[in-house]
């Protein structure tokens, strides 16, 4: 959602509003934001081929409905004149359940969390790496490593394998993982699931924007979008060799140098949106 159209309406008039609405109604709170570099895609990747050698494989868990987005916010008259606030706040079980959430999906990959704060300078970072700390107790297979975020943000560009799930806040969570997304090549390549509890709905989604100056134009990259069914198959359905075959397509296709625009080497000869999810499609009934 979202464009320049609405650059000028209040903020309950944007059309971000709706979706930051349908997060909360839903306590969306987990938001999984796998960021994959296949190792076909490495000319892709801006980084130095050494950095990304056999492919990169990051989890960024975000928080999803607390945090800066969803505290108070308004305007007033200060000492210097009108001034705008918008208020980061967590309570202890808001960062608990990401938290869990963020060492669950560890204990499945290589048993490394990340937690992402900014606790020398803010005080909800502080209670953040508080509740992280209590919460890693009870995961003593899981390593916990502590990261400022401005450190993050370069170590994921200095030396991006070192990361296996990274555990955010939700303004942290939303820039960090559209960098990791360029880092492994394009963000038309990044699906998203966000999760609440056990049996409850999900939404399941692409993480970029609707990049309103391509729609239309047979040029966007659909692969995030079909990625994201494919986490759908698995975390509403648990339907595990169904995802499988989706990834399966997806790399399929990749391996036999399909690319749209935005994942393509210069002068290579790039397809479309519809002719790319063709090939995927065909790729997933063989």
């Amino acid at each position: 959602v979202g464009g320049p159209k609405w650059d000028g309406m209040p903020g309950h008039l944007r059309p971000e509003a709706g979706l930051l609405k349908l997060r909360k109604s839903l306590s969306l709170y987990a938001n999984l934001r796998p960021a994959i570099l296949y190792d076909v895609l490495k000319d892709a990747c801006p980084l130095r081929a050494d950095l990304v050698v056999g492919g990169l494989d990051i989890l960024v868990m975000r928080e999803l409905t607390g945090g800066i987005y969803f505290g108070e916010k308004g305007r007033r008259t200060g000492p210097n004149g009108p001034e705008a606030y918008d208020v980061e706040c967590y309570s202890e079980m808001e960062v608990e359940r990401i938290a869990r959430a963020a060492f669950e999906a560890a204990r499945h990959r290589s048993k490394k969390v990340t937690s992402v704060d900014k606790n020398n300078v803010l005080e909800s970072s502080r209670l953040w790496r508080e509740v992280v700390i209590r919460v890693a107790a009870d995961y003593p297979d899981v390593t916990l490593e502590h990261m400022f975020v401005d450190n993050a943000a370069m170590q994921l560009v200095r030396n991006p394998k070192q990361f296996d799930v990274i555990l955010t806040s939700n303004i942290f969570g939303d820039i960090l993982s559209d960098e990791a997304s360029m880092v492994t090549g394009s963000i038309g390549m990044l699906p998203s699931a966000s999760l609440s509890g056990t049996g409850m709905p999900g939404v399941y989604e692409p993480i970029h924007g609707s990049a309103p100056d391509i729609a239309g134009k047979d040029l966007a990259n659909p692969i995030a979008t079909i990625l994201s069914l494919s986490m759908m198959m698995r975390h509403a359905f648990t339907l595990e060799q169904e995802a499988a075959a989706i990834d399966r397509a997806v790399s399929e296709v990749l391996e036999a140098g399909w690319r749209t625009g935005d994942i393509a080497k210069p002068g290579e000869r790039t397809i479309g949106t519809k002719e790319m999810g063709r090939r995927i499609v065909e790729a997933l009934k063989r």
